[in-house]
């Protein structure tokens, strides 16, 4: 019986392949997804190029954020900024098919290029923890937890294509974008929970007052807090007052806001995330399957044992059944025991 065939694609549908077909791109949802995702991803980068001029980040920065890139921190900052967005610029290349069939030299000197610098830049950003965005212990937390997970799924890649193991390859540098991409989610759900706390009941937070002076100056910080005069006249250098946080305030207060709330933004950008990729690539399976039949041949002709599983693969350390190739001829399979055995009645 002759197959239906498929009705022939519209005007519209040949235009587009048109545009993602010389990428590499060979489904529709595929080119979509990294319009989507990688088009964010690098506008989010360029926008933030210029805050590798120290004087415009902090223009830009959360009132009183530069208050605290002094010494050692500033260090931090250039570490952190300096590295992570030459890093996030060059990944966006990374998920081009056509590069990565085209141009294989480019996409491993590159990827090499883009974990040095992630790991330098997650240095960085461990330096300014304890004061980025107020420095809360949420704060600290989600971004050493960040930093853990970025770095532990970079590992995992690179040990992972070392052993030719492809599709753990792919899975595992989607899975530290998609990680480390959370900083562009985190944005969003900042500005709205700021907004959201503005509202009755009131939030506080302690800031030194040597902050609030800097954000607002000295008139209006001991006018509007008047314990700050213990810190103007020396008898206590390190006087905290309670700040509002609110989004429609001054700048103080809107500074307060948003360190108030960025560590809870952060924890739920990350969960986001996280859990976002680990859907993508179980609705994947067949790209997976394929990438693991080019690791099983690559293996094959270099020798590992157990081809095909050469690396970090789930048949490996769980209680899944040894991946079998589809190339090999039934009697070539290894015998898997009983379990796979069709029991007739």
């Amino acid at each position: 019986m002759d197959s239906v065939s498929s009705p022939p694609p519209s005007v519209f549908i040949r235009t587009v392949r048109k545009l993602y077909n010389p990428l590499g791109f060979k489904k529709g949802y595929n080119f979509t997804l990294f319009f989507i995702f990688a088009g964010a991803w690098m506008g989010f980068t360029l926008a933030r190029l210029q805050f590798l001029d120290f004087s415009i980040f902090c223009k830009n920065a959360v009132p009183g954020e530069c208050f605290y890139y002094k010494e050692l921190r500033y260090i931090g900052l250039y570490l952190h900024l300096g590295c992570i967005l030459p890093a996030a610029f060059l990944a966006f290349f990374q998920f081009i098919p056509a590069i990565r069939y085209k141009f294989i030299l480019f996409h491993r000197i590159n990827g090499y290029i883009i974990i040095l610098l992630v790991l330098v830049s997650n240095a960085g950003a461990l330096i300014i923890a304890r004061h980025a965005f107020g420095g809360l212990i949420s704060t600290q937390a989600a971004v050493g937890f960040l930093v853990i997970m970025s770095t532990a799924a970079i590992g995992m890649a690179y040990y992972n294509v070392k052993r030719l193991q492809l599709e753990q390859h792919r899975a595992w540098m989607l899975r530290a974008f998609f990680y480390m991409g959370c900083i562009i989610t985190v944005r969003i759900i900042l500005a709205i929970s700021s907004a959201i706390i503005s509202i009755s009941p009131a939030y506080y937070m302690a800031q030194p007052c040597d902050k609030v002076d800097l954000i607002i100056g000295k008139e209006q910080t001991i006018e509007r807090y008047p314990d700050c005069a213990a810190f103007y006249n020396g008898s206590h250098p390190d006087q905290n007052v309670l700040v509002l946080g609110n989004f429609n305030g001054d700048a103080d207060e809107i500074g307060t806001a948003l360190n108030l709330t960025f560590g809870m933004a952060l924890w739920l950008a990350l969960f986001i995330h996280a859990l976002g990729v680990e859907i993508y690539l179980q609705l994947t399976p067949r790209e997976s399957r394929r990438l693991r039949e080019i690791s099983y041949s690559r293996q094959l002709e270099a020798g590992f044992k157990n081809p095909g599983r050469a690396g970090l693969t789930v048949d490996k350390f769980g209680d899944s059944e040894p991946w079998v190739s589809e190339k090999l001829q039934p009697l070539e399979r290894p015998q898997l025991g009983l379990s796979n055995c069709r029991l007739n009645a």
